[in-house]
């Protein structure tokens, strides 16, 4: 017996007083959700179930496996039960039929694309999407005859325009983006996938988590998420998960199957775990990052801050209708150029200077210097990576420490 899942009443916050306590809100679905009262064993946490193949009783069970009779596993390639279970709890958290675990994000968006898409079709992606998203449209699947448009994410009638029927048979965006936090509106998006009919819309809602966004309560097909982000919490795995209807997962979970991209049981394991916890610790992401972003837009050494929670960003109002949280990341522009930005952030004493973000610990970078390192200034600057901007994912360290050094850090430079 599982978890029912209330997928129009997500969060606390949006339940009407009179439904409360009759279906489980997004805390009790990020503990219980998609987990049988009872695990093998008697156990209550989910058992890692480390085996490469599984055996059968008879000629007669292995019939009924085949047939469709007796849902169980037959090789490690195409599935595990620990790696089920934490696909089952991801469906809980989105809302969806069914979800499809990687081991990667990037395993994820990839295999979802060569399973989608084939020679002559198209892809619509707005323009700040992921840059390793991006580069594989641009290298590997343009070899393969698949060709895409980028649009940048407010541009609602360019999008539309941009669907070439009846070719175009994907619309890809994130919300929201990374690290400019842009937050498209996912119901207009959705809007004009139902005008364009056969174009489906596939939202990376890696930095919202499903505790902020359910992209699928607003007219998604796919929902995407880098679990190595919000949803494992800790900077100690990589996964990545797709979710949507039963019959899109059920070809993308044998695409997987051919693809080998099968997860470990172990990751599979700490991202349970970390689910588990994942409503108050993105609570508390939303809490704190919004409390630095105030501070630093009051700070005359900051010279812009990008966080959805501030009135003054442009996606603003969009955040507030589709989110439940603005989330734990935030950019932002130093005064000055590349050299006084890296003092910055070399005088900040609590953030690590590392890549990723979702995790506990605070992470600090300077795109110029790590993720965009490979471009030109000029590179840079056309999609928007200037030379002092800086991305901080807040963890759970106490706000006020977190003011307290980021103030003596700005203060010194």
């Amino acid at each position: 017996m599982t978890i029912a899942i209330d997928t129009r009443h997500s969060h606390p916050e949006r339940r009407d007083p009179e439904r409360r306590g009759a279906e489980p809100s997004v805390d009790t679905l990020a503990v219980r959700g998609g987990e049988p009262a009872r695990h093998g064993y008697a156990a209550v946490a989910t058992p890692i179930v480390c085996t490469a193949t599984y055996a059968f009783a008879d000629s007669a069970e292995i019939a009924d496996h085949f047939e469709g009779r007796v849902e169980r596993e037959e090789y490690g390639r195409y599935g595990n039960p620990t790696v089920r279970a934490a696909e089952q709890k991801i469906s809980a958290l989105e809302g969806s039929d069914d979800t499809v675990l990687f081991p990667s994000g990037m395993s994820a968006i990839t295999t979802l694309l060569l399973a989608l898409l084939k020679p002559g079709d198209h892809v619509v992606m707005t323009s700040d999407c992921y840059r390793r998203t991006r580069q594989f449209l641009r290298t590997t699947l343009h070899k393969f005859g698949v060709e895409h448009t980028f649009v940048a994410p407010d541009d609602y009638p360019a999008i539309e325009e941009a669907v070439r029927r009846p070719r175009t048979r994907l619309l890809l965006t994130e919300a929201p983006t990374n690290p400019l936090l842009r937050v498209v509106d996912v119901q207009r998006l959705s809007d004009i996938c139902a005008r364009q009919r056969g174009v489906k819309l596939l939202v990376d809602s890696t930095l919202a988590s499903p505790f902020n966004l359910r992209p699928l309560e607003h007219g998604a097909h796919l929902v995407l998420e880098s679990c190595t982000k919000y949803l494992g919490g800790h900077n100690d795995l990589l996964a990545g998960s797709v979710s949507g209807d039963r019959d899109l997962m059920g070809a993308l979970r044998e695409s997987r199957g051919v693809f080998g991209a099968m997860p470990d049981p172990h990751a599979a394991y700490l991202l349970i775990r970390g689910m588990k916890t994942l409503a108050v610790r993105v609570r508390q992401h939303n809490e704190s990052a919004l409390r630095i972003a105030r501070f630093l837009e009051s700070h005359p050494e900051i010279e812009r801050v990008y966080y959805p929670g501030l009135e003054s960003h442009p996606d603003h109002e969009v955040a507030r209708r589709l989110c439940s949280g603005f989330g734990g990341m935030v950019s932002f522009l130093v005064r000055g150029g590349l050299s006084t930005t890296s003092r910055f952030i070399d005088r900040c004493k609590l953030p690590i200077i590392a890549p990723s973000m979702g995790g506990v610990e605070t992470l600090m970078e300077q795109p110029a210097l790590m993720s965009f390192y490979e471009l030109t200034p000029e590179q840079r600057q056309a999609i928007g990576i200037a030379e002092n901007l800086v991305r901080l994912s807040v963890g759970l360290e106490d706000a006020d420490d977190l003011i307290g050094d980021f103030a003596q850090a700005l203060d010194r430079i």
